[in-house]
C-alpha cells in the first residue's frame, strides 16, 4: 500500500460528474451513466472523491435516509487501484455516516468482485443476503451479495 497522505478527500459537486463518469467507464463493465451520477446530487446523497493535486482518482456515493446509509457506488480509476484509495474512501464514509447518526451502512456487490468484497470485509462488513442473478454479465447474470456493517 502506498502512502495515502498525498491524497485528500473532497466533497464532490455536479461539476465533477464528467470526471466521475470517466472513472466509471474505465473501471466497471456496466458503468453508471452521467445522468445517473448527476441524480446523486441532492440532499439524501453524499458524494466524495479522493484527489491528488486537483485530479479526481476515485469517488464514492452514499445515500442516507434517517439512520440507514447505503453505499451506492465506489470506484477508483484502474491506474490508481491497489494503493489504498478505496480503503481511504470507505473509512471516510463510515466515519461521516456515523457522525450523521447512521446506525448501519449497507451495500451490494457483484459476487465476482473479489477485490471489493475483500475491502468491505476488511472494514467489518458481513454478508447479510443475496439477490440471485441480479447483475448482468457478458454471458448471463450473477448474484448480488448484500452486506452490512453496524456503526
Amino acid at each position: 500500500m502506498h502512502n495515502t497522505e498525498a491524497y485528500s478527500i473532497s466533497v464532490l459537486s455536479l461539476d465533477d460528474v464528467a470526471a466521475m463518469a470517466n472513472i466509471e467507464n474505465q473501471a466497471h463493465s456496466h458503468p453508471w451513466t452521467e445522468a445517473g451520477l448527476a441524480d446523486c446530487f441532492s440532499p439524501l446523497y453524499r458524494a466524495i472523491g479522493v484527489m491528488q493535486q486537483g485530479e479526481l482518482l476515485g469517488f464514492a456515493i452514499v445515500q442516507q435516509i434517517i439512520d440507514e446509509a447505503t453505499l451506492l457506488d465506489i470506484c477508483v480509476a484502474p491506474a490508481h487501484q491497489g494503493q489504498g484509495l478505496g480503503l481511504l474512501l470507505i473509512r471516510h464514509l463510515l466515519n461521516t455516516a456515523k457522525h450523521a447518526d447512521a446506525v448501519v451502512m449497507m451495500l451490494e456487490v457483484r459476487e465476482s468482485n473479489l477485490a471489493a468484497k475483500g475491502l468491505y470485509e476488511k472494514v467489518g462488513f458481513n454478508e447479510s443476503g443475496r439477490r440471485k442473478n441480479y447483475y448482468q454479465t457478458i454471458d448471463g447474470n450473477e448474484d448480488a451479495i448484500l452486506m452490512d456493517k453496524t456503526l
